[in-house]
């Protein structure tokens, strides 16, 4: 395990861990929510662009703030309940309906939702009317803990994507999931921080996210749920809690939650969407796991790589990656997977002859798993 916070762990269906600190992010527009209210059933579903279909009426839901109940109205369609059966077990998961064509509809996940099936196994997707329906797997990414599963059936709801390099501490949020199973359960809450470097996973198959973190209550079961902003687009994929438990046993919400930012899970699903499998950025340097100084101290550069190339020397210490505050290696890991490949980053080291020293480093890219 890596360092906790005040010796809080962090778990949802496999172990983590958490460390770090907070950054800010750019301000927000007013909210403006349409949707659109199927004539014949009711069913409300949120409208990207202010038009409905002449089966559908349009209705703005945005005045006096946030509602939580039109929130819930709007964008529980889009949120399904996935169930996995394999030699393992079984389990329950959650996932958004990403994109939808005439035939057949991608839904995102995570991977820990799934990977228990991706050899043998099946996958089924429960939508809000309680129709069940077969899923295979598109792709996987155990470095960011996401997966694509694909049902075939077209013309669902598409959840609306937001901009999670926006969204602030403080600003309300909802999160959508089937937590013990229980299918479209709604929560609400603020965002609590940003940029919280969290690990899950074992040892050597680590996932690494650059968490937004949320105290609305998410539970066993919401993994791979969404967690919407308050004009209902989605701005995180849920992830992991912390829990109080030190022991095997399943713990409940604390209030800190942990989602993917849609942002950074986007360019992973749109990869696995168009190809099977994803890239993630490279830095090109091995980390000293046994330093125990604050920032990541590098024992060994990749040759070729972008930190070599920029002069970044062995044994040198990151402190700073684009201005961010870098506590150790895992702060170090999920800033740089946090970029995309090709990005030009900004590092700052502790030089191993003394001083500090400012280096601009071009992200490779490696194929993920």
């Amino acid at each position: 395990m890596k360092k906790t916070i005040a010796k809080v762990g962090v778990g949802f269906l496999l172990g983590a861990s958490v460390a770090g600190g907070i950054a800010t992010a750019a301000s927000n527009s007013t909210p403006t929510i349409k949707a659109c209210v199927d004539n014949r059933t009711q069913a409300m579903y949120l409208s990207a662009d202010g038009t409905c279909a002449k089966t559908r009426t349009l209705v703005d839901l945005s005045s006096g703030g946030m509602s939580v109940r039109n929130i819930a109205s709007a964008v529980t369609p889009s949120v399904v309940s996935i169930q996995v059966t394999s030699a393992t077990g079984s389990g329950t998961g959650s996932g958004s309906i990403y994109k939808t064509s005439a035939n057949s509809s991608y839904i995102i996940t995570n991977n820990h939702v799934v990977e228990s099936a991706a050899t043998s196994g099946t996958i089924s997707v429960e939508l809000l009317n309680g129709d069940l329906i077969d899923a295979k797997i598109v792709g996987r990414d155990t470095n960011y803990d996401l997966a694509v599963i694909q049902v075939q059936q077209g013309n669902l709801p598409v959840i609306p994507i937001g901009d999670s390099s926006k969204v602030m501490v403080g600003d309300p949020v909802v999160a959508i999931g089937s937590p013990l199973g229980l299918a479209s359960t709604v929560t609400s809450g603020i965002i609590s921080a940003l940029n919280r470097p969290v690990t899950t996973g074992a040892v050597g198959t680590e996932s690494y996210v650059d968490a937004i973190q949320t105290d609305a209550a998410i539970n066993p079961g919401n993994s791979g749920g969404a967690l919407v902003d308050s004009q209902g687009r989605i701005i995180g994929v849920n992830s992991a809690i912390a829990s109080l438990s030190s022991g095997g046993g399943t713990a409940g919400s604390i209030g800190l939650g942990f989602s993917i930012p849609i942002n950074e899970a986007k360019r992973i699903i749109d990869e696995i969407i168009a190809t099977g499998k994803s890239t993630r950025p490279v830095l090109g340097v091995y980390f000293d796991s046994a330093y125990t100084g604050v920032g990541a101290k590098i024992t060994k550069l990749s040759a070729g790589e972008g930190a070599e190339k920029a002069g970044i020397p062995v044994g040198a210490i990151i402190r700073t990656i684009d201005g961010v505050k870098i506590a150790d290696q895992v702060g170090a890991i999920v800033r740089i997977r946090s970029y995309a490949p090709g990005a030009t980053v900004t590092v700052v080291v502790d030089m191993p002859t003394g001083g500090q020293k400012t280096f601009k480093v071009i992200l490779g890219s490696a194929s993920s798993s």
